[in-house]
């Protein structure tokens, strides 16, 4: 990708990769959380046109990507959130522009009611993200990975609209490249592993627990109108209880709507930014 650097920082002794693009005001990137997920797939269609109007920096989340494999089997949402937070501190980021899918947007969302400690969120992209994520068969789909080239295409499937995504036999390796990584399968799994000791919970089919009414930053809700890991109907859901929300919903499109409409999707980032984050008007004295 012109433009698009790979970059390395160790975060109290983590290897973490991140990418970087662009100038201007900051906008952070966080990727969605299916086996092979990571930075440069996920962006790879927006970097470098948000990079014309933004410092983009784009990292993969701890356990993913290129960034080490670590799990916390007694905090685990809180100890991504952690390492991102630190991450973000190491390269002095108090305050930026957001944007999450899938899992990047849940988490960024809980961080924006206060459920996480984190950098102040000047203006938020929640793409995918939110709402009840229901226990179909689509979902269990994506779930039980065998770390197969027809296993990552059968994920594939379930995440885009268009079947041409799904035919592509080199993107299809390109993702399955990434979930095979050392550590990469065991990180993502692990997040379904429950002791036998442990009470009884579900992660799925169950109601949003994000506090919406709290969120205070502008929020661009986009979504796929034909995602089939989300409910129907969820993202007006979502934009009814926000503050000041925006909503975005794209036809023929999937669970990742980013890349698979990825020019609308660019678009309408860059038009709700400058509007987010434009300076408020003068005052007209008399």
């Amino acid at each position: 990708m012109d433009g698009v650097t790979s970059n390395y920082l160790v975060v109290e002794g983590i290897r973490t990769h991140y990418l970087t693009a662009g100038s201007g005001p900051l906008l952070v990137l966080l990727h969605s959380g299916e086996y092979g997920a990571c930075a440069e797939l996920s962006w790879e269609r927006n970097l470098v046109a948000l990079a014309q109007h933004y410092t983009v920096v784009a990292p993969d989340w701890l356990g993913f990507g290129l960034t080490d494999k670590v799990f916390d089997f007694g905090g685990a949402r809180e100890r991504r959130m952690h390492h991102m937070r630190r991450f973000l501190e190491t390269l002095d980021i108090s305050h930026a522009a957001f944007a999450g899918s899938s899992m990047g947007g849940g988490l960024l969302a809980r961080a924006a009611t206060g459920m996480h400690d984190f950098p102040d969120i000047d203006a938020m992209i929640l793409s995918a993200s939110g709402g009840l994520a229901p226990d179909n068969a689509a979902r269990r789909r994506i779930l039980d990975y065998d770390c197969t080239h027809e296993n990552m295409r059968e994920i594939v499937e379930v995440l885009f609209h268009d079947p041409r995504w799904a035919a592509d036999a080199s993107y299809i390796a390109r993702r399955h490249a990434m979930s095979v990584v050392p550590g990469a399968w065991e990180a993502t799994a692990a997040a379904r592993f429950r002791s036998p000791a442990a009470p009884p919970r579900k992660q799925f089919g169950v109601p949003d627990s994000i506090r919406y009414e709290e969120i205070r930053c502008p929020v661009l809700v986009v979504a796929g109108a034909n995602d089939k890991l989300r409910e129907p109907g969820y993202a007006e859901q979502i934009l009814a209880r926000l503050p000041d929300g925006h909503l975005a919903v794209y036809d023929d499109c999937g669970h990742l709507p980013h890349i698979e409409q990825a020019a609308e999707f660019n678009r309408d980032v860059i038009n709700f930014l400058n509007r987010a984050l434009a300076p408020p008007a003068a005052v007209q004295h008399q």
